[in-house]
């Protein structure tokens, strides 16, 4: 049993409704701009309009939502049982554009459906899939993750299509907008007081949001005609499939669930619960597999595949409470955020260089993350060998696209994004290498 003597409400415990009410505001501020920066950046990447841009935002709110209630509810076999929140990965950004670029919505929600199976697939079999997908292998694929999305980040910076189309790309004003953003969120991070830490993101995009509106680059009619209350609707742009999206979808669904097993075990240690054992494999097999049904559900509902937020572990050491009862709470605000999409679409408004400069180091950190997965290992030849082969066969289709020209189409689209070459040859080269005696 883990223990922590800092936590003031345990797992199951019932906070006042006050109490329950402001922590469940302070992981909701957390996660708020995390779950809409996902699906505003794939909707600028693929050029969708302001009315779809703003219906896929707040159906990644409701879908997180709904995930968030089954992971802290937990449903038979389904669920982590913990307060566990849930929101739209980073992880699936580049696969999920080159999906709608191949087919539009419809491919893009339909591989995601058939893909999520995959990670329910591992949560069943997590013993024998964490053999396979080591920590150095996870380690380089979230750093090819964070170095692949990085152009993502750039392209926003300039202006995105928009800026190509009217020719304004990588103008001053720009870039200008872009590094006021970062410099905030970097001074702000660097704080020592916590809330001011946690909110440097939200500080970062609001402070861009309004000297983008004073430079009058935000056209706030556009937005005169949205209904008020978005009704969820199934299979709104219809579903379709496409091999080369589901490889790469499946790719990093097995990696979410390995880092689902690290988030899970580590808010079990902080909430004071089994971190070995078999309440806590029920849990991080259940955790897992409800991350799999969740972003089946999500793709049912027009919304990006799902994972577990790590960073509202730390919220939990923060505030001490660690009842899943304010993970309903946290549930019902994103659902009612979701329905009623005004917040969502101010957001939609948002200038792609406020946002690019909030995600160029967003992509930054996460390969931070990745080389720190691979740091905390020990580093033999063999480990060596695998991050040499996976880093430049991923990097290298990144760098020089047309280095695939020459092949068949559909293995061309296979292989044309550096996270899926990079990480395919990190797991057939974990499998296939064996060095004895290493260094």
């Amino acid at each position: 049993m883990g223990k922590n003597s800092d936590i003031i409400y345990a797992l199951n415990d019932r906070p006042p409704l006050i109490e329950t009410l402001f922590a469940a505001m302070q992981h909701l501020l957390a996660i708020f701009v995390a779950i809409m920066t996902p699906p505003l950046i794939i909707a600028s990447q693929l050029g969708f309009d302001l009315h779809t841009t703003s219906y896929m935002v707040s159906m990644a709110l409701f879908a997180s939502g709904v995930a968030t209630f089954v992971q802290c509810r937990r449903f038979g076999a389904v669920g982590a049982g913990l307060l566990c929140i849930q929101g739209t990965s980073y992880s699936f950004i580049g696969p999920v554009i080159a999906a709608g670029m191949a087919g539009g919505p419809a491919v893009i929600f339909g591989t995601c459906m058939a893909a999520s199976f995959i990670e329910v697939i591992v949560g069943c079999m997590l013993r024998y899939a964490r053999r396979i997908i080591t920590p150095v292998v996870s380690g380089i694929v979230v750093t090819l993750i964070g170095l692949c999305l990085i152009k993502v980040g750039v392209s926003a910076c300039g202006g995105g299509n928009s800026a190509v189309a009217d020719g304004s790309f990588g103008s001053t004003r720009n870039l200008m907008l872009a590094g006021l953003v970062l410099l905030v969120i970097v001074f702000f991070n660097s704080c020592r007081n916590r809330m001011l830490r946690m909110s440097s993101v939200v500080i970062g995009l609001v402070v861009g949001y309004v000297v983008a509106w004073a430079m009058g680059m935000i056209d706030f009619s556009a937005a005169g005609s949205y209904s008020g209350f978005y009704l969820p609707q199934p299979f709104k742009y219809g579903i379709d499939f496409d091999w080369s999206a589901f490889i790469s979808l499946s790719i990093i669904f097995v990696i979410t669930a390995i880092e689902a097993y690290g988030d899970i075990t580590a808010n079990s240690l902080i909430s004071g619960e089994p971190v070995e054992g078999k309440v806590f494999d029920k849990r991080v097999s259940g955790g897992v597999v409800a991350n799999g049904l969740t972003s089946f559900i999500a793709a049912v509902f027009n919304s990006f595949p799902n994972s577990i937020f790590a960073q509202n572990n730390g919220m939990i050491q923060l505030t001490g409470v660690a009842s899943r009862y304010v993970g309903y709470f946290i549930a019902l605000f994103l659902v009612l955020l979701g329905l009623f999409p005004a917040v969502s679409l101010v957001f939609s408004l948002m200038p792609e260089p406020v946002l690019g400069g909030a995600t160029l180091l967003m992509f930054g950190t996460v390969a931070t993350a990745g080389i720190r997965i691979i740091a905390s290992q020990k580093i033999g030849r063999k480990e060596v060998l695998v991050m040499a082969v996976s880093f430049s066969l991923g990097l290298s289709v990144e760098l020089v696209p047309d280095i695939l020209s020459g092949l068949p189409h559909e293995v061309a689209s296979i292989f044309s994004s550096g996270i899926t070459t990079g990480g395919v040859a990190a797991i057939l080269s974990n499998l296939l290498i064996r060095i004895k005696n290493q260094d």
